[in-house]
């Protein structure tokens, strides 16, 4: 018996509902954090320019020390280029460069004089193809106004966010969504226990968020599957799963349905290593069409709206 899977009777008003209530959250809300966000890249940039002084001393020094203002430079280009465009023209390891964007360090493995001389391939490819248009201090050997300054910085800021726009939204979407699950627990006198919890020691009454729950492939290795929220019933009994909680939202019909089957990998991977008593369910908020919830009852998932976030009761909890 399902909650929402087995009722494609109201699949229709709920999706209606559902995008209402993601684009009433981005016409208020998304504009502010982009901005929010803009604004920080601004920093960000301003401050690698002073430190570069101004990009006349771009050196493998400030890379070794600042890997993630890689990105900035790429966007710094004329035209910005891709990170593996990056790597084809300065001929540099795909792993330095993703390890630098990606995770903010320098890969480990790399001995040091190669490190070295990637670093330099990677400066001379960002001087080369910098953009002066942006930078006309660097043509002109002099030092930037201040208002120079501040329009390079926001200029390259605007590039930054906009290669990050979906990233940006997507996440500021997701910390709202799991901060509804939170109130909605507490105000059942559910306990947070994020950062302390393990599948194996949460106790009734208790939920994390993000928590690493094991799971198996098919060939028998283990892989962590990260959980959004994975919560234990006040009532559960000796030796109960909790309720795992995927927290997802979409603003276009599109790229759910090109994700939909990463939630049944996921349940599969979850039941090979802990049984068919496993209990994975979806929280949605936007752009799900039928074809996305028909696709995931198959597969035996069910789900809570955003809008109707008392179904959650009727899961246990």
């Amino acid at each position: 018996m399902g909650v929402n899977r087995d009722k494609p009777n109201r699949w229709k008003e709920d999706i209606a509902r559902s995008v209402d209530l993601y684009n009433e959250w981005f016409l208020r809300f998304a504009p502010k954090t982009y901005r929010d966000e803009r604004g920080k890249a601004t920093k960000h940039v301003k401050d690698m320019l002073l430190r570069t002084k101004y990009l006349r001393n771009l050196t493998p020094n400030e890379l070794m020390k600042h890997p993630a203002i890689l990105f900035a430079l790429r966007m710094s280009t004329a035209p910005p280029i891709a990170r593996d465009r990056l790597v084809g023209l300065a001929g540099v390891p795909k792993s330095l460069v993703n390890s630098m964007e990606k995770n903010g360090r320098l890969p480990p493995q790399m001995k040091k004089t190669a490190l070295e001389t990637n670093l330099q391939k990677i400066v001379c490819m960002i001087i080369r193809l910098v953009d002066i248009d942006i930078f006309p201090w660097l043509k002109e050997k002099c030092d930037p106004t201040k208002q120079e300054l501040f329009r390079a910085a926001t200029i390259v800021a605007d590039r930054l966010c906009g290669a990050n726009a979906d990233p940006i939204i997507r996440n500021a979407q997701e910390q709202r969504q799991l901060s509804k699950i939170k109130k909605w627990l507490e105000n059942r006198g559910y306990k947070d226990i994020t950062g302390k919890a393990s599948l194996e020691t949460m106790k009734p009454g208790t939920f994390a968020f993000r928590l690493n729950v094991p799971g198996l492939k098919e060939d028998n290795t283990t892989v962590n599957i990260p959980v959004d929220a994975v919560v234990m019933p006040v009532k559960a009994t000796p030796g109960e799963l909790p309720l795992m909680i995927e927290a997802k939202s979409a603003g276009d019909f599109t790229n759910t349905n090109k994700h939909r089957k990463e939630e049944a990998i996921k349940v599969e991977q979850l039941r090979c290593k802990h049984g068919e008593d496993v209990r994975y369910i979806l929280f949605l908020c936007g752009y799900f069409d039928s074809g996305y919830l028909g696709y995931e009852a198959a597969e035996g998932t069910d789900w809570v709206w955003e809008h109707r976030m008392d179904d959650l009761a009727e899961f246990g909890l």
